[in-house]
């Protein structure tokens, strides 16, 4: 029962306002605190409309745990190795393309299901798909820099293929590429970066800082494990969009789920809450230089003593930046197309994540990409 003052469960309203309550969010709401004098039966309504989408919400939620959807997609083999790190031969006898994926991230959001797989897209198209499986980070791992991944195991992993590549680097694995790329130009064909960040402060940079603030309460977590654990990572990502998490489980909660869309989300899904440490130097490097300093726009990201120049590569290029992206904001990812000398840029009218593995992937992001790819 609902105490008689303006309150419920200890939570005061304010002029007609619940705590985190958006009146742009919900103009019903809005009109209904305007128009009634009586406190009361505003804060029987907001309490009412929250119930609705915590049950929409747990809905949503117990769906996705129940779905019986598994990734079943066998690896194929893998042509070298180095500590966790593997580099997996997808087959085909046309141009070799080396994908670079994020050291956060599982790598098989490029391989993700049937009919939810790039590599296997391109390896159908007439090229030969290579993709660099970074792996768990084991204890040599966890004391890797950025220039031991790019100078030391990339590198390596470059030599291993035989002929010159195309090298596709996705999220930050795009700035690993981007960093290798400038240091072997001569070793590669192209290079293509897909929503691959460089202006940290160019969409937002206030929230970039408070990221880098964050790392003096990482420090026991490194001096314990040597690696940023998966749940600091899961809310890093989530305070990119604080209220993605409760849209998304709602919408979930209204599809069929033997539909295709459902199907999507869970994989998806999946890959999301199946994260990587994060190995305590880059951490530190990532969060405190370029989130904290923007250390690639201005100039002062370094891997192995050499400055990150993009103007000074000479390779064709291909420049992704969905335009609905709020992990990577186009913002931050266009510059890359200005700097780069006679770069292509594609705007995928997509997010992060669906440009690579969404249901609508293929229009959005692979043909174009094949189109690029048969003209290098």
């Amino acid at each position: 029962m609902l105490k008689s003052s303006a309150s419920i469960a200890g939570l005061p309203l304010s002029n007609g306002a619940w705590p985190g309550w958006n009146p742009r969010r919900n103009p019903d709401l809005a009109r209904l605190a305007h128009a009634s004098g009586d406190p009361d039966a505003f804060a029987r309504t907001v309490f009412a409309a929250t119930l609705a989408e915590d049950r929409a919400l747990i809905a949503g939620i117990a769906a996705y745990r129940r779905h019986p959807w598994r990734r079943t997609l066998p690896d194929p083999p893998a042509i070298w190795s180095e500590g966790e790190t593997r580099l997996l031969d997808y087959g085909g006898e046309g141009p070799p393309l080396l994908f670079i994926p994020s050291l956060i991230n599982r790598g098989h959001i490029l391989d993700l299901d049937e009919g939810a797989s790039l590599v296997r897209f391109l390896a159908a198209a007439g090229f030969h798909p290579l993709l660099l499986d970074w792996g768990w980070p084991g204890e040599r791992e966890r004391r890797f820099t950025l220039t031991d991944y790019i100078a030391g195991r990339l590198d390596r992993a470059l030599g291993a293929v035989a002929e010159k590549p195309i090298l596709v680097g996705y999220c930050m694995g795009g700035l690993l590429a981007l960093a290798a790329a400038l240091r072997e130009p001569r070793r590669l064909r192209a290079l293509a970066l897909l929503a691959t960040p460089w202006d940290f402060h160019a969409d937002n940079p206030a929230r970039a800082a408070a990221l880098a603030r964050l790392l003096p309460l990482m420090e026991p977590a490194f001096a314990l494990g040597h690696a940023l654990p998966i749940d600091w990572l899961q809310t890093l990502f989530a305070l990119v969009d604080p209220y993605g998490v409760g849209r998304k489980y709602r919408a979930f909660a209204t599809l069929d789920p033997d539909s295709t869309r459902a199907r999507r989300f869970v994989a998806l899904e999946d890959w999301l809450n199946d994260g990587v440490p994060l190995a305590a130097p880059v951490a530190r490097e990532a969060l405190g230089g370029w989130y904290g300093d923007n250390t690639p726009a201005r100039g002062n990201w370094l891997v192995a003593g050499l400055p990150v120049d993009p103007a000074t590569l000479r390779l064709p290029t291909l420049v992704a930046a969905p335009t609905r992206d709020r992990l990577v904001p186009p913002a931050s990812a266009r510059p890359l197309a200005t700097l780069i000398p006679d770069a292509t840029l594609i705007t995928p009218q997509v997010g992060h994540i669906g440009m690579i593995a969404g249901t609508n992937a293929e229009t959005a992001l692979w043909r174009p990409m094949l189109t690029w790819l048969h003209g290098v």
